[in-house]
């Protein structure tokens, strides 16, 4: 139950209102998270719920409002409930006896469109069963009186599971061999929380330990005698974006060099597409607008790496006097008026919301990458920090 978010499949809960979506989740959950009633649009916000669904493991159920809901705070809710599709790994549309109509074509459009795979759940067919045809992943059920719903719904969910689930990436395991030596550079700045690491920072190292690799964990101060104190050189060393430069310094040519945020850069969206994005910044004009996008919502500090370093960065690399936006959360901002997008990244979300947003951005040809991919291109050290990911 203390899986994070962003390592959970998210699976999506959508249809019109009073079709049984609450009703199917409690149901799965065996508890009543949702609010059941015969009143159409009683659930009013995404209503969350993580659970472990044995065999796929830690999800997280979006519950959503109905998306034909004629209530006053109507237009808001259907607003949120369709921000929450660049969320789902998995969509699961619920219908009734009525079927498949309007509102359900234009979801399954959406979810065409970006790629998410999605399970119709067909309820109340003890009253009627409507024959749903041109869908291959269909379950028809009655959810109150169905006493296998919940195995027949995992058995459905399990055809559909995203590949990067069932297989999932590896942070650095792959780039490495088994008994490599990979030294972390940590730096314990104002970023830090006291008593802990950040989270890149511990998932690497637990990725590390999986692979059967040896972590060497070092702030920046003590990297040239980490180095010097081993008696064959580190297969890799991996350090935190803010000491970049330093540690390219440091650490010899011959030596693989890249960034935590890098490694998330490929982790949690698409690398290629972030570098390619990075190539923007040399094109940007007096005037232009840029948009750095953070997954979530922390108090800035007064060095802080999106609102202060990255901006500093950018106008130090590019010479331009750039407007530069700052956006914190889950919703996706209107981004047509801007030039270049720079993700955070991405540790307190999944792939699938990144993955949606670069293609938001590509489908409006605004290019976008990520932290440490910009924070390397505005060092000049790029080509060395992902040189690594093209052997």
């Amino acid at each position: 139950m203390k899986t994070l978010k962003s390592m959970r499949l998210h699976i999506g809960i959508f249809g019109k209102t009073n079709v049984g979506k609450s009703s199917l989740l409690n149901r799965i959950s065996n508890q009543s998270i949702s609010i059941v009633s015969e009143i159409a649009g009683t659930t009013t916000d995404v209503v969350e719920k993580s659970m472990e669904l044995l065999p796929i493991g830690p999800v997280t159920f979006l519950d959503t409002a109905g998306l034909d809901d004629k209530t006053e705070l109507a237009e808001k809710r259907i607003e949120k409930t369709m921000k929450i599709i660049n969320r789902c790994d998995v969509g699961v549309i619920v219908c009734d006896f009525n079927g498949i109509g309007k509102y359900e074509k234009d979801l399954i459009k959406i979810f065409d469109e970006l790629k998410i795979p999605y399970l119709v759940v067909v309820n109340k067919c003890d009253v009627k069963k409507p024959d749903i045809e041109g869908f291959e992943n269909v379950l028809y059920t009655s959810v109150k009186s169905d006493s296998e719903i919940v195995f027949r719904f995992k058995e459905a969910l399990v055809k559909l599971l995203p590949e990067d689930f069932v297989n999932p990436q590896k942070i650095v395991g792959d780039l490495v061999s088994e008994k490599d030596t990979v030294i972390l550079v940590v730096p314990i700045d104002k970023e830090a929380p006291k008593g802990r690491l950040i989270l890149p920072q511990v998932q690497t190292i637990r990725d590390l330990l999986d692979s059967n690799c040896l972590a060497y964990v070092v702030k920046e101060t003590e990297l040239k005698d980490a180095i010097e104190n081993l008696k064959q050189p580190p297969a890799l060393v991996v350090t935190d974006s803010q000491a970049f430069k330093k540690v390219s310094e440091i650490v010899p040519e011959d030596i693989p060099l890249t960034s935590f945020s890098i490694l998330f850069a490929r982790l949690k969206g698409d690398l290629d597409e972030f570098v390619k994005g990075s190539s923007a910044i040399q094109n940007l004009k007096d005037g232009d607008k840029v948009l750095i996008l953070e997954s979530c919502t922390h108090h800035a500090i007064d060095d802080d790496i999106g609102r202060v370093k990255i901006p500093n960065l950018l106008r130090q690399k590019t010479g331009k006097n750039l407007v530069i936006d700052n956006y914190a959360g889950h919703d996706f901002p209107d981004i047509s008026s801007y030039k270049l997008i720079i993700h955070c990244g991405a540790c307190m979300t999944n792939r699938r919301e990144v993955l949606s947003r670069i293609l938001i951005a590509n489908e409006k040809n605004i290019p976008i990458t990520n932290y440490g991919v910009v924070i390397s291109y505005c060092l000049g050290i790029l080509p060395r920090a992902v040189r690594i990911f093209e052997r």
